[in-house]
């Protein structure tokens, strides 16, 4: 690698979440450094939401802590996670217009003072980004325009924009077609491969085995697992999350899971 891992971005430990009634994650254990693509998989309403918006510091943990670097989220301003941090929600929602080239300016905003506006710098980021995601020619389009897959792969360049080294992303490939599922992924492993660290929840078993380096699964039920992707996705550990059999199949050097028959 051509920077140094050194230590964690981001850490929890004895991290729990819960929902009324419920134990979902239980102290979780968690380092993730510089390099790093960890994709968390799970059935629907498992937990992988619920704690990525705990890892951001957008909702509370039943217990434990989370750190950014050396220090406690909870005792940074917003403006500074910001800098460091870039949440990709599942679902964006546009209530007012505003262009293409405005929306993925959005991303700027921590890093510009209150009594500034975006620079010729800001836009360049902004351009570069929109470039990246294929949407170049939309810039000045109205956001409330575009189609499901356009916006989802805006909001993609939005977190771009903001240049964190630490991208928490829900869903990435929703909305989008496989050409520009793998293409959302392909840019944020070469995020990872540049010095960021990332984490994904997939319900993509396969974009997990072809981009991620380490796997957490999150059963529901308060117990995880985390581990290599390649020692941690197997037909045993995937049937038990999924509560389905999976099968693992052979194509060109990969190995592909397909759910089989109950």
């Amino acid at each position: 690698m051509p920077f140094d891992v050194g230590k964690p971005l981001l850490s929890c430990s004895a991290l729990s979440v819960s929902v009324p009634g419920r134990l979902l994650v239980e102290k979780l254990q968690l380092e993730l450094k510089r390099g790093e693509l960890l994709a968390v998989l799970g059935q629907n309403g498992a937990g992988k939401t619920l704690s990525l918006l705990t890892l951001a510091g957008l909702r509370a943990a039943e217990c434990g802590r989370v750190c950014i670097g050396e220090q406690e989220l909870q005792h940074l301003p917003r403006r500074e996670i910001a800098r460091r941090l870039a949440l990709l929600p599942q679902d964006v929602e546009d209530i007012f217009p505003a262009t293409v080239m405005d929306t993925a300016l959005i991303g700027r905003h921590p890093h510009i003072g209150q009594l500034r506006w975006e620079n010729a710098q800001d836009r360049a980021i902004a351009a570069r980004a929109l470039q990246t995601m294929g949407l170049s020619e939309l810039a000045g389009r109205d956001v409330l325009t575009l189609s499901g897959g356009e916006r989802r792969r805006l909001a993609i360049a939005q977190v771009l924009t903001q240049q964190p080294d630490i991208y928490l992303l829900d869903e990435p490939s929703n909305h989008l077609d496989p050409q520009h599922q793998l293409d959302a992924m392909r840019v944020f492993r070469r995020a990872a491969d540049a010095g960021a660290a990332v984490i994904a929840s997939l319900h993509d078993i396969n974009l997990a085995v072809r981009f991620a380096d380490r796997c957490l699964l999150l059963f529901g039920d308060g117990r995880w697992q985390l581990g290599p992707s390649s020692a941690i996705l197997t037909e045993a550990c995937l049937s038990e999350l999924f509560a389905t059999p999976m099968e693992a199949v052979s194509w060109r050097s990969h190995t592909l899971f397909v759910a089989g028959n109950a």
